[in-house]
């Protein structure tokens, strides 16, 4: 595509004089630059890419997009916003691909990916080709492709997009997180069907406030267009019982379709029941009842159970067929996950990092463990340091043997993220072991018979960031190696 071609998708910009280069690629990284690659100069937190424009010349670049005036021998193109030009000329570069197929995208503070999970399952069910783009990994078909961020920048995303149609996908699941919303990296995304799971803290370090947070989730549902169509409806699909939903709703012009276990909905649960290998509840949908039988374990299971039906059935799905899908998947890696090494007592591995995730998972425990309760909390460094007094104490209302301990501390010292989190439990009984895998393995060798370890925080992770260095580390992996010394 010629570069007058690319540049007619944008109206701002500065005319510039030149040439009229034949362009190959958009990199806006200058390491991966070649030969007639357009370079885009984004203004991040730690580095500038205007600074790397001439290295990005002399690496092949045939033109550049910058937020100023450089000193470069290339066509270059002024933009008031280079990173809005990118979101719009990767959209274009590569052919607007998520028209190609139906695209469903996920917001909310916990369950994403979970319930992206579920409708992937559902979708696969019934013969669809489907991709997934989330925290754990990107996935096209069969292949399987290593996740940077939950959401990739809007580049990436395009490029991943474009793959995606070429393999011939069909349905297409995403998480989107706020910080994708804010920093609009979903630009360009035609999203058929936008999900919210819940709002809780979290993220406050970026957002600030919760009003703040809250708004970012909001543009995913106001970006579903203002328009109606029979041929390509939008949906919004409402979590019920959350009260951000009601300002979702007011945002989108979408179909809403609410879930939900308190409150009245389209899609809600009752008569849940919560047992050590599953859970079960009576769903009422469109004046019929339906019980489903799952082997997820939890209420929040419910909750996204709930979501993934709902936008399977905005998407074509029949709900017994949906159904059907729930009840056969088994799990997602690190979500609940219940590491076996032969022990006479349970342990579980799950992502909860945020304090209501975290209540979600030991009040679920709670309901059906006979004997002592053992959780490892952590809070991540260089994150909201408000949820850290929260966490802890959370894990002492509803544990019998609360450990706090590291989870990836990256630049902040691991005992200062451990004082925050004592502020919240001043006066209660608990245990600080500073090594994870120390934490880990006082836990397995004290537990007894029925006993209940929850490692929190860290789930699907297989690696543990300290000072800027990521080490191998997989608590599902520890904890069977401390089973097995323990043996």
């Amino acid at each position: 595509m010629k570069l007058q071609e690319l540049l007619g998708h944008l109206h701002m910009f500065r005319p510039y004089e030149g040439e009229n280069p034949e362009i190959t690629s958009i990199e806006n990284d200058n390491r991966k630059v070649s030969r007639g690659s357009l370079f885009i100069c984004i203004k991040g937190y730690t580095v500038d890419g205007h600074d790397y424009a001439k290295s990005a010349v002399k690496n092949g670049a045939a033109a550049i997009i910058a937020e100023r005036r450089l000193d470069v021998d290339v066509p270059l193109v002024v933009v008031p916003d280079s990173s809005r030009a990118m979101a719009v000329l990767s959209d274009a570069f590569y052919g607007r691909p998520s028209h190609q197929f139906h695209l469903t995208g996920i917001t909310g503070t916990n369950g994403k990916t979970t319930t992206s999970h579920l409708i992937e399952k559902i979708f696969s069910d019934a013969g669809k080709k489907t991709g997934l783009i989330g925290t754990m990994y990107t996935r096209i078909g069969a292949d399987v492709y290593e996740a940077k961020n939950t959401t990739p920048e809007s580049l990436a995303l395009q490029k991943t997009f474009r793959k995606m149609a070429d393999e011939g996908i069909q349905h297409a699941v995403m998480e989107v997180s706020s910080h994708a919303l804010d920093l609009g990296r979903v630009h360009g995304a035609d999203f058929d069907v936008a999900v919210f799971t819940n709002l809780t803290q979290d993220h406050l370090d970026y957002h600030k406030t919760m009003e703040s947070y809250k708004n970012a989730k909001s543009l995913l549902f106001s970006q579903l267009g203002n328009t109606f169509s029979d041929t390509t409806p939008k949906f919004a699909i409402l979590n019920a019982d959350d009260p951000a939903s009601a300002d979702f709703s007011r945002a989108t012009a979408a179909h809403v379709i609410t879930y939900g276990i308190d409150q009245q909905a389209d899609l809600r649960a009752r008569d849940i029941a919560l047992l050590p290998n599953g859970t079960s509840f009576i769903l009422e949908a469109a004046g019929k009842t339906y019980t489903i039988s799952m082997k997820q374990i939890g209420k929040f299971n419910v909750y996204n159970s709930l979501a993934a039906i709902g936008a399977a059935l905005c998407s074509g799905i029949c709900l017994e067929d949906a159904i059907k899908s729930i009840e056969s998947i088994k799990g997602v890696p690190g979500r609940f996950e219940l590491v076996d090494a032969g022990q006479d007592f349970t342990i579980i591995v799950d992502y909860a990092h945020t304090p209501d995730s975290l209540e979600n998972v030991l009040k679920t425990i709670r309901e059906f463990s006979e004997q002592r309760v053992f959780v490892l909390a952590g809070c991540g460094g260089d994150r909201d340091k408000g949820k850290r007094p929260l966490m802890a104490k959370i894990a002492c209302d509803y544990a019998t043997d609360p450990i706090l301990t590291s989870d990836n501390p990256r630049s902040e010292d691991p005992l200062e993220i451990l004082r925050d989190m004592e502020q919240g439990v001043v006066g209660r009984e608990y245990k600080v072991i500073a090594d994870r895998r120390e934490a880990i393995e006082y836990a397995v060798n004290a537990a007894r018979t029925g006993d209940i370890i929850l490692i929190a925080g860290k789930g699907h992770e297989t690696y543990q960031e300290i000072k800027g260095v990521k080490h191998d580390f997989d608590d599902r992996r520890i904890a069977r190696e401390a089973v097995t010394k323990k043996n």
